[in-house]
């Protein structure tokens, strides 16, 4: 039993049945954790595939490690994980969105894809305190530390849309009244109504957004409007 845990503890080179399913295990719980909390904020790729990033780059290392050592190919071992770790970048991509024009979401679940990739061949490799440290590192970057950016966030993106064309001049030279320093720009609509004009207002108005929201749908021609 000594000899066992040693070698699922220990940072060592062994392979046999009870690391690998040690090592799966820890894969499956790893991958699991990050995915849950990208699942949670409803991104696409959650807890299944955080899941599946993780496993497949834990076997990718010990497939290394079993033809270094056990069937003796000299080659090296890490080169297979090395593929990973640029390979992971094409599914990674999938994950970026460019929305409006000029707002760009995905990237923060992209990047965890890629550090799950890595937590999975520290895992496979037997680097067991690296992955742990990864692990709280990834969870207290992608909690607390989104956390506080909302907290300190400097400015609110209103949407609106109006259906009024020949207003749209008046409309928008009214907006800058209520706030001078604010950021218009003209996009496509999202309702997809004929005739519509889609316009966000980036406004550094925080504190009172409610209120700002209110006063835009008080101007004649504005169809309706959000918080984006």
């Amino acid at each position: 039993m000594k000899e066992i845990l040693n070698d699922i503890i220990l940072f060592d080179s062994s392979i046999d049945i009870i690391v690998v399913l040690v090592r799966i295990l820890l894969a499956v719980l790893f991958g699991g954790i990050i995915g849950y909390e990208r699942g949670k904020h409803g991104r696409h790729a959650g807890l299944r595939t955080h899941i599946l990033v993780c496993l497949g780059a834990a076997m990718t290392s010990m497939a290394g490690v079993f033809s270094h050592e056990i069937l003796g190919y000299t080659g090296d071992p890490l080169r297979i994980a090395a593929q990973v770790m640029s390979g992971i970048g094409f599914l990674g991509a999938g994950m970026i969105i460019v929305k409006d024009g000029n707002n760009v979401t995905g990237l923060t679940t992209a990047a965890g894809m890629w550090t799950t990739a890595a937590m999975g061949i520290a895992i496979g490799m037997g680097f067991y305190s690296g992955a742990v440290v990864l692990l709280f590192a990834c969870i207290f970057t992608s909690t607390l530390l989104a956390y506080a950016e909302k907290k300190r966030k400097s400015h609110t993106v209103f949407y609106i849309e109006i259906n009024e064309l020949s207003s749209a001049g008046e409309i928008t030279d009214k907006i800058r009244t209520m706030d001078e320093h604010c950021l218009i720009e003209i996009v496509s609509p999202k309702s997809c109504q004929s005739g519509n004009l889609g316009i966000l207002i980036t406004s550094s108005n925080t504190e009172h957004r409610c209120e700002f929201r209110c006063a835009l749908e008080q101007i004649d021609g504005v169809a309706f409007s959000v918080i984006a």
